[in-house]
């Protein structure tokens, strides 16, 4: 094999992806000219066939938001067929539209508007409002005050127990009785 052959084979073979250089959900969408923020954050991984196009993204859960006047749910897998701005056959993501939910079947990347249809209807909304991935479960209304409450609540659910678990163990030690 000649020199020039083997830096070729070399660079080709070191030029394959591996499974530890796999794009990131958000990577995987801006290949295919859309924003991450059709996504909330709190996506755990993706399946998905560069031939065909069929991806399955997992979620750390379902998940309902508003945007606008609109209600949001996603399901724990989302899945679809994913070409160059264009996601159709869309399942496990709906909207509520007065009373009632309607499944989003795809979504068009068209200039400066995206456009999600559930059929026979669709809306369209400025890719701006798509630059940043929505939060789970509170979308882009959250108020950082009170997730960090939140956190601080369950934190200390499960601390003062164990803290008072602890102290009527000490307690009860150092007096020589059990409660």
């Amino acid at each position: 094999m000649a020199f020039p052959t083997r830096i070729l084979l070399f660079l080709t073979l070191t030029s394959i992806p591996t499974d530890d250089e796999k794009l990131t959900a958000d990577q995987a969408l801006q290949q295919y000219d859309f924003s991450v923020g059709i996504l909330h954050i709190g996506v755990i991984g993706y399946d998905l066939s560069e031939e065909t196009g069929e991806f399955t993204g997992y979620l750390s859960g379902t998940c309902n938001f508003a945007i606008d006047s609109y209600q949001l749910s996603y399901k724990s897998a989302i899945q679809g067929v994913i070409s160059l701005r264009r996601i159709r056959n869309v399942k496990g993501v709906s909207v509520k539209v007065l009373f009632f939910w309607l499944n989003i079947v795809e979504v068009i990347h068209d200039g400066g508007e995206l456009k999600f249809s559930v059929g026979l209807a669709s809306a369209n909304f400025l890719v701006d409002n798509f630059y940043e991935s929505p939060q789970y479960d509170c979308g882009f209304d959250c108020n950082l005050l009170d997730t960090f409450l939140s956190s601080a609540a369950e934190l200390i659910a499960g601390v003062v127990p164990t803290l008072f678990i602890f102290s009527t163990r000490g307690v009860s030690r150092f007096l020589g009785k059990s409660f």
